[in-house]
């Protein structure tokens, strides 16, 4: 998908970002059990969120999370959910978008982006492991710290 185009998110395509597909089994890994628990540290402030678009249609979602101020490390410059839909998957979307998100921490002076998953079969650590994200850690809920280091 060469012609993608990145877009904040908006009262226009929300509910295309809301209603994208996902590949049998990927349900179980849309929100790794930390992020559920600690939902209330992200503050809507401090939030990244952007469509991916190809052509007219949302095929991708990235919301990131940008609080150099944030108590826990993992959340001070991290991807808090990417989503990218069923037919759009392999081809290059959730690179594209974790790139974007890199970039912008980048220009924000971070020097790493995080990431977590639950681990399991058909999970997204393949995926993150792929795009250059390397295991750092644990949550007290077992899932997988992943980071990206950044080079400016």
């Amino acid at each position: 998908m060469a012609d993608l185009r990145l877009e904040e998110l908006n009262a226009t395509n929300i509910v295309a970002a809301n209603t994208l597909s996902l590949k049998p089994g990927q349900e179980q890994f849309i929100a790794p059990v930390t992020y559920a628990a600690e939902s209330s540290v992200v503050n809507p402030a401090t939030a990244w969120q952007r469509v991916a678009r190809s052509d007219d249609k949302v095929v991708g979602f990235i919301h990131g999370n940008f609080d150099p101020e944030n108590e826990h490390e993992e959340f001070r410059a991290c991807i808090w959910r990417i989503n990218v839909d069923a037919e759009a998957q392999g081809k290059g979307v959730g690179r594209f978008l974790a790139h974007a998100l890199a970039e912008e921490a980048e220009r924000r002076g971070f020097d790493r982006i995080t990431v977590l998953w639950e681990p399991g079969e058909g999970g997204p650590g393949e995926f993150f492991h792929r795009i250059g994200f390397r295991d750092v850690g644990e949550t007290q809920y077992g899932d997988v710290i992943g980071a990206l280091e950044l080079h400016s």
